[in-house]
């Protein structure tokens, strides 16, 4: 279970009790010929390490968007903007004019696993089966983060579905796991 966060009802309101610059940043790389684009929307001290992944994922050919918590402490607490309810216009804008979008966040568990959701599926069951073949268990059904509401993030793009991928602390707390990487952008590349 996840702590409790500030329960802002969007960006608005998380922007009018937290201050850009000082206690979270974003940053956009646009990638002009791109229609993908990679998501870390708790990324920084939110939720550890989903920074580096969606990073590592987008690397120099997809387009990339990261909402960073910068705070000393209480980053989850106090920034944390639920998927369903994440419109930061920055994210819509660039979500907007892609046809395939990969959120990326950060789950507690002990297992090497990653969690997917979306409204996706045919490219959330060609990432799973990359997964799988890397040696890291992929679950499509039966946890807690399906991400199947419109409004989430990943199904904003201009398709209406996209993937999140929910990735366990022993994944993600540890040195970046570059199979995993590679294994979701080799899917990624064959869009």
């Amino acid at each position: 279970m996840s702590p409790p966060d500030a329960g802002y009802r969007c960006y608005a309101e998380l922007a009018q009790a937290q201050a850009e610059g000082t206690d979270f940043a974003v940053c956009i790389v646009a990638r002009k010929h791109s229609s993908v684009a990679v998501l870390a929307p708790h990324g920084g001290g939110i939720e550890s390490g989903t920074s580096e992944f969606a990073r590592a994922i987008a690397g120099e050919e997809f387009n990339l968007y990261l909402f960073e918590g910068i705070r000393e402490s209480r980053n989850y607490a106090e920034l944390h903007l639920t998927s369903h309810r994440f419109d930061e216009p920055r994210c819509l804008a660039l979500v907007s004019r892609c046809d395939h979008v990969l959120a990326v966040h950060g789950c507690r568990g002990d297992e090497r696993q990653v969690l997917l959701g979306g409204l996706d599926e045919s490219l959330k069951g060609r990432i799973a089966r990359a997964i799988g073949a890397v040696g890291i268990e992929a679950r499509l059904t039966g946890h807690r983060y399906p991400a199947v509401d419109p409004r989430n993030i990943c199904n904003r793009g201009q398709r209406g579905a996209g993937v999140q991928i929910e990735i366990t602390s022993s994944l993600r707390l540890k040195e970046l796991d570059q199979a995993l990487v590679a294994a979701i952008r080799s899917v990624l590349l064959g869009l």
